[in-house]
């Protein structure tokens, strides 16, 4: 009976290791550059900016702070603390757009957030969350600068 369990406690081994191989293309230095974990993910902050509670109908104000908005996308880029941002269509959730931030923590971006005319103003109010995704999202940033004709 031990021999029998020693045995299957082997295969079962065997079958594990074997489902689990080593990627033949996997670089170590990019992957620490990157923060990725061994399975070429990382730890994100997901924020969902969704219509905030300041109903001004102000225009000149609402368009300054929307100027304010997108120079502050464009240094959080520069910053690298920004990898994703864009607009989601209209909707009866009043969500206005996302970011995906490059964070260590809800605090970090909580506080960067602030740095946003639109949301210090509550013109956009920011739904905050952590989400797990390739450690590689930072690197397209590059290849969209070099497909994109127009800057914004």
């Amino acid at each position: 009976m031990k021999s029998i369990l020693t045995f299957l406690v082997l295969m079962l081994f065997t079958i594990t290791a074997s489902g689990q191989q080593t990627n033949p293309k996997y670089d170590s230095i990019l992957a620490k550059k990157l923060g990725a974990d061994e399975y070429g993910m990382k730890r994100f902050i997901l924020v969902i900016l969704k219509t905030g509670s300041n109903e001004t109908t102000d225009k000149l104000f609402i368009d300054s702070c929307f100027t304010g908005h997108m120079k502050n996308i464009g240094r959080m880029v520069e910053q690298g603390q920004l990898i994703v941002a864009g607009p989601i269509a209209k909707n009866e959730n009043s969500y206005r757009g996302i970011f995906i931030l490059n964070v260590k923590d809800m605090d970090e971006a909580k506080e960067i957030l602030l740095s946003d005319p639109a949301i210090k103003e509550n013109l956009l109010e920011p739904d905050l969350y952590y989400w797990y995704g390739s450690a590689a999202l930072p690197e397209y940033l590059e290849t969209s600068y070099k497909i994109r004709k127009m800057n914004p």
